[in-house]
């Protein structure tokens, strides 16, 4: 067992324990944010798994491997809440909101872990760069998951259409930050310039999302 599963387990043990303690929305909060690390712990696998098939290097991994597995098991979870449980809309879109947040927080702290705090301001750089990376993606799946849900010809069609545009941002960020210089710092600060706009320009659609 090597260090990224420690750090699972360590994370997620006090997570299951209020699991078990609380109730209503509180539960599903924590219990989207376990999912968001497992899905991270078990993608982190698969990828691995299909760069080996394929004989990818982990440059090119991370740019055409790693998004499509990453986005596909963020919206996992979610997705079997939506089909099992069908619960109400909003609650799908803030749920997708939180698997991301709990995806982007296993990633950096499995990140950390892995290269120290040689580098404090790079890895804070890192951080919110990843973080709001993800938090963005979950924002344009969400959009579907609310606005195309109730029209069916829209439904699938169109949450596949964001997942590709999800997955498409995805890689260009990894594309960019796997690069020096001026590029890296260029891929780093897209997510959160992203996100910036979001709340600039996108208030009451956030508010929709996240009610």
């Amino acid at each position: 067992m090597n260090y990224i599963e420690n750090i699972y387990i360590c994370i997620a043990a006090p997570l299951i324990v209020a699991i078990l303690c609380l109730t209503g929305r509180r539960r599903r909060t924590m219990l989207f944010f376990l999912s968001g690390m497992t899905a991270c712990l078990a993608a982190s696998y698969i990828s691995t798994f299909f760069a080996m098939l394929h004989g990818a290097d982990m440059t090119l991994a991370s740019i055409e491997i790693a998004p499509m597995v990453e986005e596909i098991l963020k919206l996992a979870p979610v997705l079997f809440y939506l089909l099992v449980l069908e619960p109400e809309k909003e609650e799908i879109a803030g749920a997708l909101l939180i698997v991301a947040v709990g995806f982007a927080t296993f990633e950096n702290v499995c990140y950390l872990t892995g290269n120290g705090l040689a580098q404090l301001l790079h890895l804070l750089i890192r951080g919110f760069g990843t973080g709001a990376m993800h938090v963005v993606n979950g924002m344009i799946v969400s959009v579907g998951l609310y606005y195309l849900w109730d029209r069916l010809y829209l439904r699938f069609s169109g949450t596949a259409g964001l997942l590709a545009l999800a997955i498409a941002y995805h890689a260009i960020y990894n594309l960019l930050v796997a690069q020096s210089g001026a590029a890296a710092r260029i891929g780093y600060i897209l997510p959160m310039l992203t996100v910036l706009l979001a709340l600039t320009f996108g208030r009451k659609h956030l508010k929709n999302l996240t009610h």
